[in-house]
Formats: C-alpha cells, sequence, structure tokens
C-alpha cells in the first residue's frame, strides 16, 4: 500500500495547528491517496522538531527519489513555528496566497516544503486582527465556487467573520466566544450549575435558540444574564433535576455566548441573507440553529473540503508561477 502511495504521489497538503498536524497524500488528479494525523502541534515544538515530526507523519509515502512539494498552512508558519511566513494585509485575493509562501531549511533532499501565510488587518481597515489557516478555508470557498461573495463564519476558540467580494478578503473580525465560554463554564461561579449540554435534546435546543435571541436584541445586558444563570440553578424550579439541569443551563450559556457574538458579526446582515459556516460539523450546526432563530439561513462547508480546495488553489497557483529562489 505505501509503494502504491508512493509511486501515484504528485503532493503533500498539510494543515499544521496549534495542537495538531492533519497531512493528506495527493495524487495529480487531486485523488486522497491517504491521510494521517499527529498530535504534534506548534506549541510543543521547537523549530529544529519541525521536520522530524512531518517524516514521523508523512515519510511512508515519499518515495525513494524524487522531490515532493509539501504545502502548509496554519501555525507552522508563525512567528514561533517553523519559519515564519509574513501575514498578507486585506483587501487580499484569495487565490494569491501562495505568492506569500517561504520555505523553510530542510535535511531531506525529499521534501520541498512551503508554509502559506496568514492574513492580517490594521486599525484603518476595520480594527487589528490576524488569521492564520483559516485563510486557506476561506480559499477552499474561493476555489468552490469563484468570485465569491458574502458573509462567511469559521466557528471554533476563536471564530471568525470574513467579508468576502469576488473572491477577495475585504475585512473580517475575530470573537473569543468559545474561549470565553469555556473559561466562564470552568473557572467561573457558573461551574457549579453546569454539565455538558446537547441541543438534539429539545430542553436543551431551546434554552440554547432563546438565549441567542435574548443576546442579541439585547446585549449590554449579556453580563447580567450570565450571573442569571447561577440564580436560576438555585431558584428555579420548573428546571430539570441532576444532570440534565446542567445540560439546559450549559446550553443557555452557549445561546448568550453565541447570541452576543452574533449580535456583533450579523448587525449589517440584511434580512434572509445567507451566511456560510466553514468548520467542524457539530460547532456548525451549533452556529446554523442560533443563525436560524435570528432569521438567517445558512450553508456548512466541511473542514477538510475547504482545506484541501484552498491548499489544492495554492499548490495550482505555485506551479504556474516563476521558479522562486527562496
Amino acid at each position: 500500500m505505501t509503494q502504491a502511495i508512493s509511486t501515484r504521489l504528485a503532493w503533500v497538503a498539510v494543515d499544521w495547528g496549534s495542537s495538531n498536524l492533519r497531512a493528506w497524500a495527493l495524487a495529480a488528479d487531486g485523488a486522497v491517496l491517504a491521510e494521517a494525523e499527529a498530535a504534534r502541534g506548534m506549541l510543543g515544538l521547537a523549530p529544529a522538531d519541525y521536520e522530524p515530526a512531518l517524516l514521523a507523519v508523512i515519510g511512508d509515502w515519499l518515495p525513494a527519489q524524487g522531490r515532493i512539494t509539501v504545502l502548509v498552512c496554519g501555525m507552522a508558519g508563525a512567528r514561533q513555528g517553523w519559519r515564519e511566513a509574513p501575514y498578507r494585509p486585506v483587501p487580499t485575493a484569495l487565490d494569491a496566497l501562495a505568492e506569500g509562501a517561504v520555505r523553510p531549511a530542510v535535511e531531506d533532499a525529499r521534501l520541498d516544503v512551503r508554509l502559506l501565510p496568514g492574513l492580517c488587518q490594521g486599525a484603518d481597515a476595520g480594527g487589528f486582527d490576524v488569521m492564520r489557516g483559516e485563510e486557506t478555508q476561506l480559499a477552499g470557498l474561493a476555489a468552490l465556487e469563484p468570485g465569491v461573495s458574502g458573509l462567511v463564519c469559521l466557528p471554533g476558540t476563536h471564530a471568525k467573520w470574513a467579508t468576502l467580494e469576488d473572491g477577495r478578503v475585504q475585512r473580517f473580525h475575530t470573537y473569543l466566544t468559545g474561549e470565553l465560554y469555556r473559561l466562564l463554564a470552568e473557572r467561573s461561579v457558573l461551574a457549579h450549575s453546569l454539565s455538558e449540554d446537547d441541543l438534539d435534546n429539545s430542553a436543551c435546543r431551546e434554552a440554547f435558540t432563546a438565549a441567542v435571541a435574548e443576546a442579541a436584541a439585547a446585549p449590554e445586558a449579556f453580563t447580567r444574564k450570565l450571573f442569571g444563570l447561577r440564580a436560576m440553578d438555585l431558584l428555579d424550579n420548573a428546571l430539570p433535576d441532576g444532570e440534565a439541569r446542567g445540560a439546559v443551563l450549559a446550553a443557555r450559556l452557549s445561546g448568550l455566548a453565541i447570541g452576543l457574538e452574533l449580535a456583533g458579526a450579523c448587525r449589517d446582515l440584511t434580512a434572509g441573507q445567507s451566511v456560510r459556516l466553514i468548520g467542524g460539523e457539530a460547532l456548525c450546526r451549533r452556529y446554523a440553529l442560533a443563525l436560524s432563530a435570528l432569521g438567517h439561513d445558512s450553508e456548512i462547508i466541511a473542514n477538510q473540503r475547504a482545506v484541501l480546495a484552498g491548499l489544492g488553489l495554492a499548490h495550482a497557483a505555485l506551479a504556474h508561477a516563476a521558479p522562486d529562489h527562496d
């Protein structure tokens, strides 16, 4: 099987984050020959560790001779990563990300590694902000829908909202919602009242959507409603008992946090305008439910599909570019 991969291997796509790396072996026609992942993210690596970590994942795919392009997005190109791929400022065309790719030094002659840049935004463009990794998902959307325009959300620990116009990122904003939820759920007084929610449960779903609407309608009341969760746990006899009680309150906290985010992110969204969601299925479904509670449609694009399409767009650009000497 390994020999069959190496004989058909055209290039390798890598999504290298803070905690994990995921790699795909790709044929010339774009077919995925193999995929692998490892818990070897930027936070646990020094620059000298990156090449061995990469080879531990993809080494068996490589042919005995020849040089294979390995195209990497994500935190490996951060300042604290393998080698910094400087941010490209917005507005920027999503099919031009490869122009900012850099080569880290490697010892294995079979590797031609390119690290893709992230995007940055200054105060004059809408407020200081950065992204690294999500730009490749947006590029994947541009590859799947050439000339795409509209509002795109990439849910996560730090959710990104990008405004696209004709395949270009015009501006973007980051919301700390996922991290805020976790801090509140685990480190605040609310930790005594919460368990894990389940939006397939009708009581959790109703608590979530109601909280989304409340927070979006009155974001100035957010912290008051946070403490209200603790008071509900102590006083509200209509809530279920035990774990079910904590699940409903957790769903309400999630709804308040995401509703606060949507109050800002969707402020200029017209009624009925659709939002594209890119990311993991469970979190995208949660955001889709929140958007629906506010009267907005959404479309979900799977994370892997977007990443591979974005890296494929960059690979095609590199293949047609003049040779460089980086």
